[in-house]
């Protein structure tokens, strides 16, 4: 695909109906913003079922084809917080850990009773000082949504030199259209060249594929 034919807001509106909109979204996006998706930048199967073995459990489709498609591209999983490898993910107050906070504040699973589902929903769950009070939370519908939102995420996250992070309490630059919506805490806005990312009312950070939109942002 060339980079110019990917158009962000219809793949964004087709993301959360499911899986296939989903990495649709990944594969459009990792090219246009950085390389496009190779056979080596996803895990085997091999490893995938080796993890299965290990933990007792069947992983989710979603959850395996995410992993299969870009799950060694630190680019789209690893820039700030970390997709967890086969080897490394583990179960966890009855939820299965795939991503932690870069710091180990916070970590994303899904719940062990929803691991029979191809597509389950997220939760999330912050480390505390009392670990009385932690509890996992729901987080995304749909693994793939959460996905897609983490390659997304990461990739703004990924090169200082294209990136600016705002204050809390900044406004939102001029010039941006707000995308359609992906991801239960996000918005998403788009100028010539550049992506802008919104969390909650707390956070903005955006990045520009060029130096010259950097500047104009």
């Amino acid at each position: 695909m060339n980079e110019t034919d990917f158009d962000m807001r219809a793949a964004m509106a087709g993301a959360p109906d499911g899986r296939a909109g989903a990495w649709a979204l990944v594969r459009g996006f990792a090219a246009y913003w950085g390389e496009p998706l190779g056979l080596r930048d996803g895990f085997t199967e091999a490893e995938l079922d080796a993890a299965e073995q290990r933990l007792g459990l069947r992983l989710p489709v979603a959850l395996r084809e995410a992993y299969r498609l870009f799950g060694r591209r630190a680019d789209l999983t690893s820039s700030q917080d970390v997709l967890l490898t086969p080897d490394e993910l583990h179960v966890l107050d009855g939820a299965l850990v795939y991503r932690a906070e870069n710091q180990g504040c916070a970590h994303w699973g899904v719940l062990l009773a929803d691991l029979a589902l191809e597509d389950p929903p997220t939760v999330g769950r912050p480390d505390l000082a009392d670990k009385s009070q932690e509890r996992w939370e729901p987080w995304e519908e749909r693994f793939s949504t959460a996905a897609a939102v983490m390659a997304m995420s990461e990739k703004l996250l990924e090169d200082a030199e294209l990136s600016v992070f705002f204050a809390p309490g900044d406004e939102l630059p001029d010039g941006l259209e707000e995308l359609p919506a992906l991801g239960c805490h996000y918005r998403w806005y788009a100028g010539p060249d550049v992506l802008l990312l919104r969390i909650e009312e707390d956070f903005m950070v955006a990045r520009a594929r060029t130096e010259a939109a950097l500047d104009a942002l």
